[in-house]
């Protein structure tokens, strides 16, 4: 299932990990301008600009992690964001009411914000078990950006997005 990748110890891992969110991030700078244009909404379409802002200094942090490492910055195909993209490409090819379609589009990239929760939790979790405590700051801090991201949207959909779409 997992191919040939080998883990020798928990470093192998965590740069695996690294590897993996690294190519996720680089998935979503190329979706995010795409899902922005899509939206209807003036506050969801600043909302997808505003976190792809947010994301190039994610993908900083995370080069600055790796060069803590003495590593090169590397992408392994990160599979699950591949298929949460596909999904989220549905939505941008969608047809209908624009309401209704921000409020897909708030769920996909709630399942994105998510899966990189899940990530950076686990990646921050293994550097600080490693004794990297500087890079485990750096990570804790894109996860905290993750989680108010999930927040905003959560934000977004509750006080505006799907009371609209319920009107459609």
């Amino acid at each position: 299932m997992f191919g040939a990748t080998k883990f020798e110890n928990l470093k192998d891992l965590y740069v695996d990990e690294l590897k993996d969110l690294y190519d996720a991030e680089h998935q979503i700078l190329e979706a995010l301008p795409m899902m922005a244009e899509k939206a209807s909404h003036t506050e969801l379409q600043q909302a997808f600009r505003n976190h792809l802002e947010q994301t190039r200094g994610q993908v900083t942090r995370l080069e600055q992690v790796f060069q803590k490492l003495g590593m090169q910055p590397e992408r392994k195909t990160c599979k699950a964001m591949k298929g949460l993209m596909a999904e989220g490409q549905e939505i941008l090819k969608a047809k209908g009411d624009d309401d209704t379609i921000d409020a897909a589009l708030i769920a996909a990239a709630q399942r994105v914000e998510h899966y990189e929760i899940a990530g950076y939790g686990t990646v921050r979790t293994l550097a600080q078990r490693l004794g990297h405590e500087d890079q485990a700051r750096l990570l804790q801090e894109i996860l905290n950006q993750e989680g108010e991201t999930d927040k905003k949207l959560t934000r977004l959909a509750e006080s505006r997005v799907n009371a609209d779409a319920v009107l459609a």
